[in-house]
């Protein structure tokens, strides 16, 4: 209430990293690559965006079992400005992580082989920049209870029209491509055990 006083706008960004670690995992690639694709498609469009955001937390809280280990970060602005500045950053910075690009460009490949092998590894990077405050997704979230309240009020976000900024990045970012244990100690070296 103080900061509107003020007329002052609070800027928050946050990324999450999940690590999901299992047999069953892969399924949940489906859905970050069909969100992938939505986004695409509606170029960038904040609503489809957002309804995308808060279909891949829905799944990320269905999959909670997989869980395996978790990281956050993020920042307050009082400038629009320097937080677009830092969504960049940590856009390029998870666009860099190991294999975390999809590529639709080979969608149709007839090379392709029928079966792969599953992924038993995925990491899911969240990235959002939303306006006000959101005390669930300003916490350390490196704790199950925490991460399960951090991605619902992510959701929250999505339906209240608050997101500014949202980006997934997710590794192995296609079906057939393996994450193995050294990757992730290698290319992200921040999460944390759940």
């Amino acid at each position: 209430m103080f900061n509107r006083m003020l007329g002052r706008t609070r800027y928050v960004v946050c990324r999450l990293f999940i690590h999901l670690s299992g047999s069953d995992v892969a399924p949940i690639l489906g859905t970050l690559n069909s969100v992938a694709r939505d986004v695409l498609d509606d170029e960038g469009d904040m609503e489809t965006t957002g309804e995308g955001l808060a279909r891949i937390c829905q799944s990320l809280l269905q999959y909670d079992d997989f869980w395996t280990s978790a990281a956050n970060e993020g920042d307050v602005f009082w400038s629009e400005g320097e937080a677009g500045d830092f969504v960049n950053e940590l856009f390029t910075d998870s666009a860099q992580r190991y294999l975390s690009e999809p590529d639709f460009t080979n969608a149709n490949n007839s090379n392709q082989p029928l079966s792969a092998p599953a992924t038993r590894n995925v990491i899911v990077m969240l990235t959002a920049a939303f306006e006000g405050e959101v005390p669930e997704l300003e916490t350390d979230l490196s704790n199950i209870q925490a991460l399960k309240q951090g991605l619902k009020a992510l959701i929250n976000v999505c339906n209240n029209n608050k997101l500014r900024a949202a980006q997934v990045h997710f590794s192995p970012a296609q079906f057939g491509d393996e994450l193995t244990s050294d990757q992730i100690l290698q290319h992200y070296p921040e999460l944390i055990p759940l």
